[in-house]
């Protein structure tokens, strides 16, 4: 049964009236905030109006909750109205609980849906939080724009410019979503190993003493929160046989080039998350390797040369699931070679 509320929205989409979709959103969204505050449970907990950690936490639960029951009209606007418009998603001048923050997402978060639509230079002067422009800023990256003259350094320093394996593998297979207008998204799955094909019977050596308490681990937990990491002294196979379900594995060795689309598409598996996101942990990762402190820190001619010199080991698992990534990362200048594995449903 179609609602006259859905009737209407469907006339403004109808006529192109966008400025009174994004009241309606904002209005929708702002609604969907004080009446999940003023529900029965958060009261009783004594949270609503409450200063403190306990009264952030459930205004931050609250827009969460929003976001999500205004997210199909969001992304349409994000992905259909004037750049002038749609911006505005994430501007606050519509008052308390109207703006779109960056987890705010349908089939991706609505910043990526605006951010496949339009250039930088069309997005850049109406775009107002810091941590939106960054993601949009990024994403536009990854679609192969040239930002380093364009845009604001990046607060990491993450480059806003492809490094050569970037664009190789982005050739290979991109990571960003293609969004349709009416929600939804296409993109391709992209796992390591992708196939059989190149690899061969491997028996692996016994596994490498692990290392614990490497930052490089922790980063690459923190990309792949879905998968076993482990850091050990030794090659790239030491690393994959603490691992890999046996000795072994059907398995071989790929540039890093090939494995950057999974290793970023790792990164993106909540939809909440864009591939800006997955760029951003790999750089930490990256860094992290070269022993940098703190990503901002890091000397990206190092990072260049870690890559450079980098094996990547991959193998299979026959317990696979939809998604699988089984990956080994040896430094050989460092002899310490790190392997993230898992796999899930989609």
């Amino acid at each position: 049964m179609i609602t006259y509320e859905e009737h209407r929205l469907r006339s403004l989409v109808d006529e192109g009236r966008w400025i009174e979709l994004l009241g309606a959103y904002r209005q929708a969204r702002a609604a969907a905030v004080a009446l999940d505050l003023a529900d029965g449970d958060l009261a009783d907990a004594g949270l609503v109006g409450a200063g403190g950690a306990g009264g952030a936490w459930a205004v931050a639960a609250a827009q969460n909750r929003a976001g999500i029951a205004t997210a199909a009209l969001g992304h349409l606007i994000a992905y259909a109205a004037p750049p002038e418009v749609a911006a505005r998603l994430f501007d606050a001048d519509g008052g308390p609980g109207t703006a779109a923050g960056a987890a705010d997402h349908d089939a991706g978060p609505l910043w990526e849906v605006l951010a496949t639509r339009h250039t930088w230079r069309r997005l850049a002067p109406l775009l107002g939080p810091p941590p939106v422009r960054r993601l949009v800023a990024q994403t536009r990256v990854l679609l192969g724009e040239d930002l380093s003259r364009g845009a604001e350094p990046d607060p990491e320093g993450v480059p806003l410019l492809l490094e050569p394996w970037e664009s190789v593998g982005r050739a290979e297979g991109m990571p960003v979503r293609e969004y349709l207008r009416h929600g939804g998204s296409r993109s391709a799955l992209l796992t390591l190993p992708a196939s059989r094909e190149g690899l061969a019977r491997v028996e692996l050596p016994e596994p490498g003493a692990r290392l614990p308490g490497q930052p490089a681990t922790r980063a690459l937990a923190e990309l792949a929160g879905w998968a076993r990491t482990v850091c050990v002294r030794g090659p790239a196979a030491a690393a994959a046989a603490q691992l890999a379900p046996g000795p072994l594995v059907t398995g071989g060795y790929l540039p890093f080039a090939l494995v950057w689309p999974a290793l970023v598409q790792a990164g993106i598996a909540d939809r909440a998350h864009g591939a800006a996101h997955g760029r951003l942990a790999l750089w930490r990762v990256l860094t992290a390797m070269t022993g940098a402190q703190r990503p901002e820190s890091a000397d990206r001619a190092e990072v260049r040369a870690l890559v450079a010199r980098m094996r990547c080991f991959t193998w299979d698992d026959p317990a696979d699931r939809l998604r699988h990534l089984h990956l080994a990362l040896e430094d050989p200048a460092t002899g310490l070679s790190w392997a993230v594995s898992g796999s899930e449903e989609v």
